[in-house]
């Protein structure tokens, strides 16, 4: 009986490490940084097509991150721009409403 107790009670840890460790977006926070957008700045500046990095660095972006730029008024202008409004449809990626 008491190894039987024991046996649970490692297997209740084992499981409880198993469900911890399987969700990382607990541990995890977004960091935002808009640097991670400068492969996108020759299309939104300039009037150059988004490049295939920028296009997978706007689709790897979080959408509360962009929120927080087009809230930014130092970012805003650019999010919100035609220029950017191309880029996000060239990309395929939605600008998200906030």
């Amino acid at each position: 009986m008491v190894a039987s107790k024991a046996t649970i009670v490692c297997f209740m840890v084992v499981t409880l490490a198993a469900a911890l460790l399987a969700a990382p977006g607990v541990v995890e926070a977004v960091t935002c940084s808009p640097t991670q957008l400068t492969p996108c700045a020759p299309a939104i500046i300039g009037n150059a097509a988004p490049s295939a990095a920028c296009c997978g660095k706007l689709k790897a972006h979080p959408a509360s991150c962009l929120c927080k730029y087009k809230k930014d008024p130092n970012l805003q202008r650019y999010v919100n721009s035609p220029n950017g409004k191309k880029v996000f449809a060239a990309c395929k990626v939605r600008l998200p409403r906030c």
